[in-house]
């Protein structure tokens, strides 16, 4: 049995939809322009890092959204489906999205908004918590 193996044994399905379901929990706080819960997705100390932006800790991630979602963000929405799910081990994981910045109107980020996203997950004291996350653009610039 490889390393890879073991951990993957390790998680079980509950793991795998508590992670599956962060990406909801982020879409609908961004849908609510509540800053706060969107940064609670995060631990502490995780990383934001979107094109123009990074952002380090919950507060810094949560001050940065409140300011947003008054201005560049105000009106959006965000979509992001998950497209691949892989652990480290039984508490950590690496997921990967596509979606994005979805305007007032749109179903579809358009292709400057659409991004593939990496989100690195751990748990602690039994819940799935986003350590780092970052995005790029899905189609070249």
């Amino acid at each position: 049995m490889t390393a890879q193996t073991i951990a993957t044994a390790a998680v079980t399905d509950e793991d795998k939809a508590a992670i599956a379901a962060l990406p909801q929990r982020v879409v609908e706080a961004w849908a609510a322009h509540d800053a706060d819960a969107f940064a609670n997705v995060f631990t502490p100390d995780g990383t934001m890092i979107i094109p123009g932006h990074f952002q380090k800790g919950r507060d810094a991630i949560r001050a940065f959204l409140t300011q947003a979602f008054q201005g560049a963000f105000k009106g959006t929405r965000v979509t992001g489906t998950p497209v691949d799910l892989r652990f480290a081990n039984a508490e950590s994981g690496i997921l990967i999205t596509q979606g994005g910045i979805l305007a007032p109107g749109e179903t579809e980020p358009s292709a400057e908004r659409a991004v593939h996203a990496s989100w690195v997950v751990i748990k602690r004291e039994g819940q799935w918590y986003l350590a780092a996350y970052q995005n790029s653009p899905r189609h070249a610039a």
